[in-house]
């Protein structure tokens, strides 16, 4: 029934890899249930209100245990959804400044209904097959750079300077007992997976979460020094889930409180961010995972695209902020993932932590990190299907690639992508070579670049 449904056999895969890639990309990914309350949490209304960490992490379970569910019984695919970073700071610094917490969850809702209509018009799934195939191998490659640089930053391996944007560590060297238990995560992680021992990367994260718990037992190590989680063995198991904040939304407050225009931008970012974040997403992931065709093509991409939006409105109803396909299911893919049986194990686990949400405390970025760095680097391998020749194509794919990890968004590495791609074609006369839709999303993607501008413009 399994193999039916999930297409197992289809796909070359075993329920065995599924519960293991299932399993790799929840630990991957289950920082953001501590650190989405984080980031909300730390931001107030323009009433001066916050919302509850206990009530956030409540409901940042129970948005990415539904989302990832749903996009493993419709979609059939191995993505991990769960509230975006990045869309989260734009409800938390640009949305709730000016109106009150349920008007911003209003427009959260509004973006997802949004997505939602443009996935079930066909126009989403227009818009990702009209992008040329070299740039979405390029997309892929960019998100593997991106993947590896959180990573590396979360575990401190790699972290701003003082006179340069970046350096090895905090100090210029590598420092402290976080970053050397990723050190030696990573390093067990390469030499598991290149020996292609079954469970690598999730035998890897085990060993080096318990590692961690051992060095934060007997060393002495400064308050935050591992980052969001630290790891120790929880005081308890279980913690009563909160759901005071689902369905405390306002759907039109906001226009009203903050102004059309204000409310407008916001809006306009979170579709854009929400897009084409889940765009890249999804073509990078699936691409490593062996789920797109001779032309780029991804199959269920419409159901696929219909639950991200689904996606946004359930982050919305529960006030966790939009949620969206994580790129950190790379890591499940990595572990071997393919079809929507992994994400199952993903969602359950997540729907786990709202009664388990100490154990949600034990891995820390340390030991979770590595995976993002590993799989990064076989995502770096589509390079090869990039025409590097063909100057038309790789300038465009070389701004892809680029700007995802050095402006830390996917959305600007696609918007540089699309809009150099369709300059460069049209200043050589070949118009017959740009689908009509790229002339629009460039045109989109400009204004998405000029936002602030066109905000004093017309505010």
């Amino acid at each position: 029934m399994l193999d039916r449904f999930f297409e197992l056999s289809g796909r070359g895969t075993t329920v065995g890899r599924e519960v293991r890639g299932g399993v790799t990309t929840f630990m991957a990914m289950a920082y953001i249930i501590l650190l989405n309350p984080i980031i909300l949490a730390g931001a107030q209304d323009v009433t001066g209100a916050k919302l509850t960490i206990a009530q956030l992490t409540t409901s940042t379970a129970l948005a990415a245990a539904i989302s990832t569910l749903l996009m493993a019984v419709v979609g059939n695919a191995p993505f991990g959804l769960a509230a975006g970073l990045g869309l989260n700071a734009v409800v938390a610094y640009q949305a709730a400044p000016f109106m009150t917490w349920a008007q911003a969850m209003g427009l959260v809702v509004l973006e997802g209904f949004v997505i939602i209509l443009l996935a079930v018009t066909g126009l989403r799934t227009l818009i990702m097959n009209a992008i040329p195939l070299a740039l979405k191998h390029a997309i892929s490659v960019g998100i593997g750079l991106f993947i590896a640089l959180i990573g590396l930053v979360d575990a401190g391996f790699v972290a701003a300077g003082s006179g340069t944007p970046v350096q090895l560590g905090a100090t210029g060297h590598l420092t402290g007992w976080p970053v050397a238990v990723f050190c030696f995560g990573l390093l067990l992680m390469i030499v598991l997976y290149v020996r292609r021992t079954p469970a690598a990367i999730l035998i890897s994260i085990a060993v080096t979460a318990a590692l961690a718990v051992l060095v934060n037992s007997v060393a002495e190590i400064e308050p935050g020094a591992w980052g969001v989680v630290t790891p120790h063995l929880p005081e308890r198991l279980v913690a009563a889930p909160d759901f005071g904040l689902v369905g405390q939304f306002d759907l039109f407050g906001g226009f009203a409180r903050a102004g059309v225009v204000t409310a407008t931008v916001v809006l306009f970012t979170l579709v854009l961010s929400g897009f084409f974040d889940a765009m890249g997403t999804i073509i990078g992931v699936s691409d490593e995972a062996g789920m797109v065709d001779q032309v780029g093509r991804v199959p269920r991409l419409g159901r696929i695209l219909t639950v991200d939006g689904v996606a946004g409105v359930v982050g919305g109803v529960s006030s966790s902020s939009a949620n969206t396909v994580f790129v950190e299911s790379a890591a499940g893919v990595g572990e071997g993932a393919r079809t929507g049986l992994a994400s199952v194990f993903t969602g359950a686990l997540l729907a786990l932590t709202l009664l388990f949400t100490p154990l949600a405390a034990v891995v820390p970025a340390a030991a979770a990190a590595p995976a993002l760095v590993l799989v990064g680097a076989l995502m770096m391998t589509q390079s090869r299907n990039v025409p590097w020749q063909d100057l038309e194509l790789a300038v465009p794919a070389f701004l892809t690639i680029a700007l995802m990890p050095f402006t830390y968004s996917i959305t600007n590495g696609v918007g540089a992508g699309v809009i150099s791609y369709t300059l460069i074609k049209a200043a050589r006369g070949k118009f017959a070579e740009i689908p009509w839709l790229l002339w629009i999303v460039s045109l989109v993607f400009l204004a998405y670049f000029g936002i602030n501008g066109l905000e004093e413009l017309f505010g």
